[in-house]
């Protein structure tokens, strides 16, 4: 087999595949399809630092090529992961990623300070959620407020941080650059995109929130356009997310500049996808006659 290994921020990942984050909950689900071992880590379901409802329903809407979602950051509560769902993750073999977010920069201090002594490998601070109403998106559309809650939460850690970005905004690149100097380790983009649908029978959004963040192949070009500008711009790792659905979506993810890949709608249609995609992989390189996975990241030849 070839080398799948990649080390991002001095975590080593078995393989570059990581499920993204609201994509696969916890990981238990999927337990009875594949063992978790064979990721190379997980991204868990974005949490806050108390228990949320999320919005109300309808929450999902099918788009072309892609779905709109406006679940709004339903989750159990930073203290509930760390009590009963990070004792079985860390039993599976696999790097854990806790992706937290909160309403103001003390929440995500505070969820930084309560994960500190746990068995976590990394933080995901997510910047970037497009469909809740205060926080996420006010944090991640500007340079000033992106770098001073990326170094409120480096002063708190010492756990590598990765900060996940927003594409609605004016120039991702100086987004990354503005969390790059703030202290992250690392940068994952994109998140979803947002937008809306709306049921022309009743003139009413689709969606109860009105909007909500696209996801799905029809991001995915936009996804490797970002990578490839931010990875040019930063020199800290960059972890591709956006529409990746394939071991070919992946390959190109990489060759764009991305160190690894989440993946994240493609699941809810196929839940065996990461494990193809990680598999896919292998034998990618096994047929080009490449020894490692990381000698893919950003080889890509502009004209």
């Amino acid at each position: 087999m070839a080398d799948l290994s990649v080390t991002i921020a001095g975590v080593t990942f078995k393989n570059p595949v990581i499920p993204a984050s609201g994509a696969y909950g916890f990981g238990q689900e999927y337990l009875s399809l594949y063992p978790l071992s064979k990721l190379g880590g997980i991204s868990c379901k974005g949490m806050t630092l108390y228990a949320q409802n999320g919005n109300l329903p309808p929450r999902v809407a099918e788009t072309p090529n892609g779905m709109l979602n406006s679940v709004g950051l339903q989750n159990p509560g930073i203290d509930y992961f760390i009590e009963h769902e990070l004792p079985f993750l860390k039993t599976q073999d696999t790097v854990i990623i806790a992706n937290v977010a909160g309403h103001t920069v003390e929440d995500c201090m505070e969820i930084a300070r309560r994960l500190e002594p746990t068995d976590v490998d990394m933080i995901e601070l997510n910047i970037s959620c497009p469909n809740v109403k205060q926080g996420g998106a006010a944090f991640g559309t500007s340079c000033q407020a992106a770098g001073e809650i990326t170094a409120a939460v480096r002063k708190i850690t010492t756990k590598p941080l990765m900060v996940k970005l927003s594409p609605n905004v004016t120039s991702i690149v100086d987004i990354a650059k503005s969390v790059e100097a703030a202290g992250a380790d690392a940068v994952s983009l994109i998140n979803t995109l947002l937008g809306m649908r709306i049921d022309i029978k009743t003139r009413r959004p689709i969606l109860k929130n009105n909007v909500g963040g696209l996801s799905g192949p029809a991001v995915f070009p936009i996804a490797v356009r970002m990578v490839w500008q931010v990875a040019n711009a930063v020199k800290i790792p960059v972890v591709g997310m956006g529409g990746i659905s394939t071991v070919q979506d992946a390959v190109e993810m990489m060759l764009a500049g991305a160190s690894a890949v989440q993946i994240g709608a493609a699941i809810f249609s196929d839940p065996w996808a990461p494990i193809k995609i990680a598999d896919g992989l292998n034998q990618y390189l096994e047929e080009n006659q490449i020894e490692k996975v990381v000698d893919l990241i950003g080889q890509v030849q502009p004209w």
